[in-house]
């Protein structure tokens, strides 16, 4: 997936991984898409060049395109690009890397 839109310094773009099934209950009732948990899983899209230290040397992000992530359900800031739904966030708020 390649997206026209590069983050700034430590932040990353993330597109999270929907489950498209019909959520139910036991009870067979079908759980709106607003009453819906975000998903707590996603995929990196874009990166930014990396953090700025102290003495003015660039360290680069451990995070690349196309890695899957866990992130935080409220973490970052929800944005709309090409009409596709993303979060921006910094590198410090994605919980870890999903490997395999």
């Amino acid at each position: 997936m390649k997206t026209k839109f590069r983050p700034l310094g430590d932040r990353v773009l993330v597109k999270r991984l929907d489950e498209d099934k019909v959520q139910r209950t036991s009870g067979g009732i079908i759980i709106p898409d607003t009453a819906k948990e975000k998903p707590m899983e996603g995929r990196i899209a874009a990166v930014g060049p990396g953090r700025r230290l102290e003495d003015g040397k660039l360290q680069k992000l451990d995070l690349s395109i196309g890695d899957r992530v866990l992130i935080g359900k409220y973490s970052g800031t929800e944005v709309k690009i090409e009409g596709e739904e993303y979060v921006i966030m910094r590198e410090d708020d994605v919980l870890g890397i999903i490997e395999g």
